[in-house]
């Protein structure tokens, strides 16, 4: 090798030196750059963001201000689109640009390294579609996503539903998920909240009281749930009430089901008429002998509880009673049922006075 040659060879290498030592110094000096927020941000990642939409969000969201040293620090780590997680994270007054950049990092189990879990609570829906707009207001799932997944004939299949029942796979409460959640994650967890409430002993309890699945116990606490919502010490009695009727073939003949029918029709509407009742529909207590075809409202556990745990009695009949505190009068027979209601019908003939 000539003399020219050798010299050219260690300027090139003292070069890639140099550009290393100045690379890792700018990296150094950059990761060691803090955040500008003074107290916690929530900071939420879309999926499918890539790394120049993440600087943006920071940017706009006044947390960095060095877009040259956060690169600095995404090149030294060779940082690329794909080890980018999605989801919600908690930015700490002062983080350094490096572990923020390391709690964004995508992990083994397919979360970002700081990544924290958000609460999704759905209750009083009246079925699956309320459930895909209150959830996908509180995570990333996309509700129409979640209702043609849902109702697809595979997944009903699957699952062992129909479009009538499904909604008894989801049982109303605050879950722990990730931001990030989509519509096949959520319905996953739903699946598994579905088999872990449903225990041997719950199931030995459905099958004692007469009902053929858990899709029936939860149609039966729809029911229940509407006659009674304000006072749960009437749901054991009420469930019970309603068993004694499907056990003897009477028409349940409860006012929610035809008022169901009706859909948004009879909001507001405080007095039922007959021609109110009279409504042809398949859920019609009044017309149709035994339970709906599925529930009427997605209630509660403890409501399926109830029903489980029914009280075992000797009710056929209920009425509101006087007062409109939303308490029932019970009766064994159509007689006393009839005073009940002669009772509660002078007590409204005497607020109209």
């Amino acid at each position: 090798m000539s003399l020219n040659s050798g010299v050219k060879l260690l300027s090139v290498i003292g070069l890639i030196l140099l550009f290393s030592a100045c690379t890792s110094i700018n990296a150094y000096f950059g990761g060691k750059k803090e955040t500008l927020n003074r107290e916690n941000v929530d900071f939420y990642i879309p999926t499918h963001t890539n790394l120049e939409q993440l600087k943006s969000l920071l940017v706009e969201q006044n947390i960095i201000d060095d877009l040259d040293g956060f690169q600095a620090v995404l090149d030294y780590k060779e940082f690329k689109d794909e080890r980018l997680a999605a989801g919600k994270f908690i930015i700490a007054p002062g983080t350094e640009y490096n572990t923020l950049i390391n709690g964004f990092t995508l992990n083994n189990l397919g979360n970002g390294n700081k990544e924290v879990e958000v609460e999704v609570t759905f209750n009083n829906c009246k079925d699956i579609r309320d459930i895909a707009s209150k959830v996908s207001q509180q995570i990333e799932m996309d509700s129409t996503a979640f209702m043609d997944y849902m109702l697809s004939d595979s997944i009903l299949n699957k699952y062992g539903f129909n479009e009538a029942t499904i909604s008894a796979l989801f049982l109303p409460n605050t879950y722990r998920l990730f931001w990030d959640t989509d519509h096949e994650q959520f319905i996953q967890r739903m699946a598994q909240e579905f088999k872990k409430f449903w225990t041997p002993e719950r199931l030995e309890k459905l099958k004692q009281a007469g009902l053929k699945s858990q899709s029936e116990a939860v149609t039966l606490a729809s029911i229940v749930y509407k006659e009674q919502d304000k006072y749960p010490e009437e749901w054991k009695t009420i469930a019970g009430l309603y068993l004694n009727r499907i056990r003897k073939g009477w028409l349940l003949q409860s006012d929610p089901t035809f008022r169901f029918c009706w859909g948004d029709e009879l909001d507001g509407v405080e007095r039922l008429t007959y021609e109110h009742r009279d409504r042809d529909c398949p859920y019609n207590t009044y017309l149709y002998a035994g339970l709906p075809p599925g529930p009427i409202f997605i209630p509660p556990a403890e409501v399926v509880d109830a029903v489980l745990n029914a009280e075992n009695n000797d009710y056929m009949y209920m009425c509101a009673k006087p007062k409109g505190d939303g308490l029932h009068n019970f009766a064994k027979t159509l007689a006393q049922h009839n005073r009940n209601a002669a009772e509660f019908q002078q007590w409204i003939r005497n607020r109209k006075r």
